[in-house]
């Protein structure tokens, strides 16, 4: 690279775990590249993820609003254009990136490769085996556009303040366990009852915190059985949330959104996995193959059913279910 500036435009629109995703590899740009600049597009929800960086700027989309459509996506050409970047990197490679991509023709632009063909393969079983992680694959943007990524030496952010509400919950002499049950698809889900007795069980030795969305509260009460079980969702705003899993000893996450961002900071995290497989590529960053806790392979043999976990037969819904919570209290207190 020259010693000019160089002004990324990234792209990814939307998925909270693909964007937090993008924040070790980030940490590995700054660190190995000088005068660098970085605008995120992105929605305006995710800004805190960023919040450390002094280099990067947030570009909200507003694809409901007033980016809607194709007029919406010339109009935030037009708000773009004069920022006049040097670059465009695509992390997300859909219908809206490759629009802006055709508007920008002028500019060199990357996109990701992600690796279609290899997933149907991995999911048919026609090469089940491990596949380039998403962090490897937003980093392969970044170097096809000549900068120097080396992913192997982990750069973490740092713990933030904790919030007020829970001050006197994380303390150095009583470690803190983060639970985020819930997912985007069932299928990814680890059954309520079954959670309550890997609550239960951890609440007698740690601090829990549960997390989730505000629409989650009612079901996470049912798991909130005694005085060391305390509910994050619903109680913090999402830079709040973030401070606090900056804090936590241990996140236990569903393939989720959770998972990444407790991995951003360097967080031991265990993650549950249903019809979807850690081969896949969305492991959260720099977690030991051990700490992804699987579906019995002998009785579910088709998993991963799907990427995603979108589509899977009728009778993988409950999947997870065959890990019995017995192996997850005892990972929880070996890694501990």
């Amino acid at each position: 690279m020259s010693n000019s500036e160089q002004n990324i435009l990234v792209i990814r629109l939307s998925a909270m775990g693909d964007v937090a995703i993008l924040v070790p590899v980030l940490e590995a740009l700054f660190k190995q590249n000088k005068n660098v600049r970085i605008t995120i597009l992105t929605q305006l929800f995710f800004a805190p993820i960023f919040k450390d960086f002094k280099n990067i700027t947030v570009y909200p989309v507003d694809k409901k609003g007033k980016h809607k459509g194709f007029l919406g996506l010339f109009k935030l050409y037009k708000e773009l254009k004069p920022l006049q970047f040097t670059a465009i990197a695509d992390i997300h490679n859909v219908l809206r990136s490759n629009v802006l991509k055709l508007l920008f023709f002028n500019k060199k632009c990357i996109q990701i490769d992600k690796g279609r063909k290899e997933k149907k393969e991995l999911i048919s079983k026609k090469n089940f085996k491990q596949l380039k992680t998403s962090h490897e694959r937003y980093a392969d943007v970044f170097r096809k556009l000549g900068f120097t990524i080396d992913l192997s030496t982990p750069v973490f952010l740092e713990k933030k303040p904790i919030p007020t509400a829970f001050k006197n919950l994380i303390t150095s002499a009583h470690k803190t366990i983060g639970i985020a049950p819930f997912a985007a698809h069932k299928s990814k889900m680890y059954p309520l009852d079954q959670m309550k007795i890997v609550v239960e069980q951890l609440s007698k030795d740690y601090t829990i915190l549960l997390f989730g969305g505000k629409s989650d509260v009612i079901q996470l009460e049912t798991l909130q059985t005694n005085q060391n079980i305390y509910l994050a969702a619903g109680k913090l705003s999402f830079t709040e949330e973030l401070n606090t899993i900056s804090n936590l000893d241990c996140m236990i996450s569903m393939d989720s959104g959770n998972a990444h961002l407790a991995a951003m900071y360097g967080i031991k995290v265990i993650t549950i996995w249903g019809v979807t497989h850690p081969f896949a590529g969305f492991a959260p960053f720099h977690q030991p193959t051990d700490y992804a806790m699987l579906a019995d392979a002998d009785q579910y043999p088709k998993i991963p059913t799907s990427i995603y976990g979108n589509k899977y037969p009728e009778d993988y819904l409950n999947c997870s279910e065959s890990i019995a919570p017995e192996q997850i209290i005892e990972k929880v207190k070996s890694i501990l």
